[in-house]
């Protein structure tokens, strides 16, 4: 890198957009062309390295792994914009960062009524008709899904005796005798293992009941409307459990191993905080290599799920014309660290980076197979309203993928971000309504309760990550900083933050962030205002 003006332009143009890319569209197909299907189906918390295709030895993908063999293109270096639910998702429905509206807690959501957008509504609004079955984590509850969908799925009682099952009880829900003693080493671990029915029946919870509302949907189908089908489901995020055969399904000895830090008075005070909440330090290596083969089998169940999906698409002749996105909202530590679950100002690899595959319709020129390049999911709306010919209406930031189907080598973008976190004071983003419904026994509780503290040492500090091809920069608000190698520590274990071997690169991308958060930082609407009233 250099800090040339030449450089800082192309960096501006190349990661930020030029008007070429802020615009809400980059026409790659004719305006005549039919608009193509939209299936968006969006696990929530899988994290990018377990999937077959990119070099996972012990996780069976044999879905996507194939897909992406025939059909479809994988990002392997696909970043979300934060690290939970609601921000990740306020942000690759509108293209914006989690800074532009204050999108930074699970109780802040996209609004309509302060004139926040989101794909859904858009594709509506342009003619589509949405379908939206699963987790909403997107939405103000208070005010439905009228704005956004036109059929809202919850299955019913005729559903459930149609497909001959019984509903189970969420991953969530039934007997929490699985967690063990309040003051042992699982309470808080997130493992409940392998699920089945007392009365031998299949297990069926709410992940099962959206996927068949979807087939059904697809197969019943007879509108003349471009259809938009949304499935945001539930796993893999834990608690860690799932039925055979997807329990029994991966090797645990290739399973790879965890990273593991050997300091930690040099990282995030959160992270230390939730180890020692958490009480998982004494585990053996067989433990986690048990908790972490659990949610691979989870990862396999969303795979073949995904399948049934296709596989309905395809008999409902709709598969060769309809854009596929198959990606998580964010990733999940599974042991890495001596932790589990997720945080929601750290940004390791194993949370930010996430599976993001795409099979573009028939239509679209595509060279099958994975893809190097840096992406943010904030291309995920700008890549749809490509597809889609739709011209969004709204300002935002992403960059479309389109170019990058039909050229592997394509250049995209030379640096991503992702921020969180809070300041002080600012409890309205500290999930304080989180802790008050779950309690100081709740399985987020060792997080939670870190979020909602005013101490000196604000654990809960706002920080942005900065990440480029080989370093990783995260700033912090109260806290020292944090910079890695990932050329020799792709662990992200050594924070080199005050070795001077690394002060020009800091300097670099202390750099390239200042430059992300001028260039993004608001929004100006497209409809101006007149200055003056109207005399009519």
């Amino acid at each position: 890198m250099t800090q040339s003006v030449g450089r800082r332009t192309f960096y501006l143009e190349k990661n930020f957009g030029s008007s070429r890319f802020f615009g809400c569209i980059v026409a790659e197909l004719s305006h005549t062309m039919n608009r193509p299907d939209i299936i968006i189906f969006n696990p929530d918390q899988w994290r990018g390295d377990v999937v077959g295709h990119l070099g996972n030895p012990a996780v069976h993908t044999p879905v996507l792994d194939d897909l992406v063999d025939k059909d479809a293109v994988s990002f392997r270096h696909a970043f979300v914009q934060a690290t939970v639910c609601t921000p990740s998702r306020c942000s690759f429905m509108t293209g914006w960062y989690p800074h532009v509206r204050g999108h930074r807690t699970m109780h802040h959501m996209l609004n309509p009524n302060f004139d926040e957008p989101n794909l859904l509504k858009v594709l509506r609004d342009n003619g589509y008709f949405v379908w939206w079955g699963g987790k909403n984590d997107m939405v103000p509850g208070q005010l439905g899904y009228g704005d956004h969908c036109d059929q809202k799925f919850r299955p019913t009682r005729a559903d459930y005796e149609r497909w001959g099952v019984e509903p189970s009880e969420g991953s969530h829900g039934g007997n929490l005798a699985w967690r063990g003693d309040p003051q042992g080493d699982n309470f808080f671990s997130f493992y409940k293992g392998k699920l089945s029915r007392e009365d031998g029946g299949k297990y069926f919870d709410g992940d099962w009941a959206m996927v068949y509302g979807a087939i059904d949907f697809l197969r019943s189908y007879d509108g003349d409307q471009p259809l938009c089908l949304f499935l945001p489901i539930g796993y893999p995020h834990p608690p860690y459990c799932v039925e055979e055969p997807w329990f029994s399904i991966t090797d645990r000895d290739a399973i790879p191993r965890r990273h593991e830090y050997t300091r930690w008075d040099d990282k995030p005070s959160l992270l230390k905080g939730i180890r020692d909440g958490q009480r998982l330090t004494k585990w053996s290596e067989s433990r986690w290599q048990e908790l972490r083969g659990t949610y691979y089998g989870m990862c396999s169940r969303v795979d073949h799920q995904f399948g049934l999906v296709l596989d309905a698409l395809k008999q409902a002749n709709r598969y060769d014309e309809a854009a596929v996105f198959l990606f998580s909202d964010h990733g999940d530590f599974t042991g890495d660290y001596g932790l589990v679950e997720k945080t929601q100002n750290t940004f390791q690899d194993c949370l930010a980076n996430v599976p993001f595959i795409v099979k573009p319709p028939a239509k679209v020129q595509a060279v099958q197979g994975v893809r190097d390049q840096l992406v943010e999911l904030v291309d995920f709306a700008a890549t749809v309203y490509d597809l889609a010919n739709i011209e969004c209406g709204y300002w935002h930031f992403g960059q479309s993928l389109v170019p990058l189907f039909r050229d592997p080598k394509m250049a995209h973008r030379d640096v991503v971000f992702t921020e969180g976190g809070r300041l002080r004071g600012e409890s309205q983003a500290s999930e304080r309504e989180s802790m008050a419904a779950n309690t100081s026994l709740g399985l987020y509780a060792p997080r939670v309760s870190l979020q909602v503290e005013e101490a000196d040492r604000l654990k809960h500090t706002k920080a942005t990550m900065c990440r480029t091809r080989n370093f990783k920069y995260v700033r912090r608000a109260y806290e020292l900083d944090e910079f890695y190698d990932l050329r020799n520590d792709p662990g992200e274990t050594c924070n080199e933050i005050v070795n001077p071997n690394y002060a020009e690169a800091l300097r670099e991308h202390q750099d390239l962030m200042l430059q992300w958060y001028m260039q993004t930082c608001d929004v100006v609407p497209m409809q101006t205002d007149q200055r003056n009233f109207s005399h009519a």
